[in-house]
């Protein structure tokens, strides 16, 4: 289907773009729809809470590895061929996912899933950018971008539904269908062929990243769980990681080609751009990975409850994206601080909770995020790249992908690791008080229905402490997720706005 030989919003144009927003649709639904599964994959599999969190990084951190590749590879077999070999292993290793019998199989395919899915939505931008002229862009992109902010809405809703109903299973097999689809909108509708096999790629300096990235990933991951550096393994992982950087580094410097510019950073609204950005992805998807278990395992909500409060979030960030498509004549600046601000706002109020919380109480504070959220992604974009030579732009927005999935990937262990880490500690003052010498057991009013004096007792009151301190691990990780927002805020004062324009 060749759309560029006229001017307007052709019906040809219509159907191109509806199938390129519901490819976006489809990957972001991929990430997402798996976090309201997790507390029952984690029973279902025997994980416990820093294992299950792989189902999410290992996709993720994949995604993040694979988007730079996107461009070699659409030159090297045109974008096409690229998106529908994509799009069928994709929709197979999502059946596969849903088969799935081990923990370790699991996250494989998430991983396959993740490499394959990541093409789909830098190449479905392009394709879009090829096809309208440049008075179209903006109207193009708000409507490809609709994709992107529906995904975090239907996903989260008609997975917990489904999870609640059928199990675990179907939230990976709700994507076959959409899977299909997309193959066949591919082959029917998308006619890009373009090849450019003379374009050179730095597979030294792409694969010295991955290993140096996975490697980080992993020993977060796995940190805890093998009491850091008293461990061998992570011994080895990190003189891995540190060799792996060092020949990054050097390959970078010493290459006429390197895989990363590192004249793009002489950009000083670029350089901070991607700072922030690396931030903005460690609050994406945080909230989306930590409310299931704890709504599900500490307040006994039901999956489908679960998925329509995490839905609200999404409907923030289609609030914010919605308006932030309107405001075009603001400083950037100011929704991107509002936007930041609102979520360390929220952040902070959540980690003011009690076991107790309502679900209003997380409808509203994931509204807000979601809402901050929306604020900040369209305009953040625009200050990074707002002084940038062109000629280093799709150079500038591989990384950019690579920098907020590294920061989403690396925060939610971070933020893992700060829940147990908190229980623990926790867990281990409350029960130090749980003694026959503890004058307060003697008082009947202040007991209840507890009792120390039987075996099923002190098991009932292990479980309540277990789950008060699990409770405190949450409030913990909150706090940080609010102090991560609030530190980046001033560093958008050294983001220069363009003597020419003030969008």
């Amino acid at each position: 289907m060749d759309v560029r030989a006229k001017d307007g919003f052709t019906l040809d144009r219509l159907i191109l773009i509806a199938t390129l927003t519901f490819i976006t649709l489809l990957y972001t639904m991929a990430i997402m729809i798996v976090n309201v599964a997790l507390p029952d994959i984690r029973g279902a599999l025997s994980a416990t809470q820093d294992q299950v969190a792989w189902v999410v990084t290992a996709n993720i951190i994949a995604s993040a590895v694979a988007t730079p590749l996107a461009g070699w590879v659409a030159g090297r077999f045109g974008r096409r061929q690229v998106m529908l070999t994509a799009a069928i292993i994709f929709t197979i290793a999502s059946v596969l996912c849903g088969t799935a019998e081990s923990l370790e199989a699991l996250v494989f395919y998430r991983i396959v899933q993740g490499f394959c899915g990541a093409p789909l939505l830098p190449m479905s931008q392009a394709i879009m950018m090829s096809s309208f002229p440049r008075h179209l862009h903006h109207a193009g992109l708000a409507i490809w971008g609709m994709g992107a902010v529906c995904g975090p809405i239907i996903a989260p809703t008609v997975g917990g539904y489904l999870n609640e109903l059928y199990g675990w299973r179907w939230i990976f097999f709700l994507i076959v269908p959409f899977g299909f689809a997309a193959i066949l909108a591919i082959w029917l509708i998308i006619t890009d062929k373009n090849k450019n096999r003379k374009f050179r790629f730095d597979w030294v300096g792409f694969l010295t990243l991955a290993i140096a990235v996975a490697g980080i990933q992993l020993i977060l991951d796995r940190g805890e769980r093998a009491d850091w550096f008293e461990s061998t393994e992570i011994w080895i992982e990190s003189g891995i990681v540190i060799a792996a950087i060092y020949f990054f580094l050097v390959h970078t410097f010493t290459t006429d080609e390197p895989f990363i510019k590192p004249a793009i950073f002489r950009d000083r609204n670029y350089t901070v751009g991607m700072i922030v950005i690396f931030v903005f992805g460690m609050l994406n998807f945080v909230p989306m990975v930590l409310f299931p278990p704890l709504l599900q395992e500490l307040r006994g909500f039901p999956q489908s409850v679960t998925g329509l409060l995490l839905g609200a979030r999404g409907a923030g960030t289609l609030t914010g994206f919605l308006i932030m498509a309107f405001v075009t004549q603001v400083n950037p600046r100011i929704p991107v601080f509002l936007g930041f601000a609102l979520q360390a706002f929220s952040g902070f109020v959540i980690a003011g909770f009690s076991i107790n919380l309502t679900s209003f109480d997380v409808a509203w504070t994931s509204y807000m995020q979601g809402f901050g959220v929306g604020l900040v992604w369209v305009p953040l974009n625009v200050l990074a790249f707002s002084t940038l030579k062109q000629v280093y732009v799709p150079d500038a927005a591989a990384i950019l992908h690579l920098i907020r999935n590294m920061g989403s990937s690396v925060f939610i262990s971070i933020c893992i690791i700060t829940i147990m880490r908190s229980a623990k500690m926790t867990y281990a003052g409350l029960t130090e008080t749980v003694s026959h010498y503890n004058k307060l057991f003697d008082i009947p009013f202040l007991m209840g229905a507890w009792s120390i004096d039987s075996n099923s007792g002190i098991g009932t009151f292990a479980r309540e402490i277990e789950r008060q301190s699990m409770m405190n691990g949450y409030i913990s990780a909150f706090y940080l997720f609010s102090l991560t927002a609030v530190v980046i805020m001033p560093l958008l004062l050294l983001i220069r706005m363009p003597k020419d324009k003030t969008e």
